[in-house]
C-alpha cells in the first residue's frame, strides 16, 4: 500500500495485538482486542472471529471499521471498509496467515467467519 511507510509495514509485521473499532446499531464505538494479518500487497487487514460476535454482527450489514496496532507511543491504523464473508477459502486464507503470523493455529469454533477490511486510510505516528 502506497501509504505506508518501509518502517510501518514491518511494525505491522510484528505478531502483536490490535483494537478493532466498529459500530453498534445505535452509532457507538465498540472497541475489541484482537489478532489479525495485514496483506500489504492486496491493502487487506483480517481478523478471524466467529459470526456470533459482536464485532461480526456489527459489521454484517457493510460498514467501515477500524484496526490500531500500537506499542508505547508508536502505532498504525487501517481504515476500510469491511466484508464479513464464512466462505471456507477465504476463512482458510485468514487462518493461514494467521498461523505464519503468530507462529500457532488460530482457535476454530464452529460459525468462524473472517472480517476483511479493504484498507483506504492510514495513519501511524512513529513508526
Amino acid at each position: 500500500m502506497k501509504d505506508l511507510t518501509g518502517s510501518a509495514e514491518s511494525f505491522l509485521a510484528e505478531p502483536r495485538v490490535a483494537t478493532l473499532t466498529t459500530l453498534r446499531p445505535d452509532g457507538s464505538p465498540h472497541v475489541v482486542a484482537v489478532r489479525f494479518t495485514w496483506d500489504g500487497a492486496a491493502g487487506v487487514a483480517r481478523v478471524l472471529t466467529v459470526a456470533a460476535s459482536r464485532k461480526a454482527r456489527n459489521l454484517v450489514r457493510g460498514g467501515r471499521a477500524a484496526l490500531c496496532q500500537v506499542e508505547g507511543f508508536r502505532w498504525v491504523t487501517l481504515e476500510g471498509a469491511t466484508t464479513v464473508s464464512d466462505d471456507p477459502r477465504r476463512v482458510a486464507e485468514a487462518a493461514r496467515r494467521y498461523s505464519r503470523r503468530y507462529g500457532s493455529p488460530p482457535p476454530a469454533p464452529p460459525g468462524r467467519v473472517v472480517i476483511e477490511i479493504a484498507v483506504d486510510r492510514v495513519m501511524t505516528l512513529n513508526t
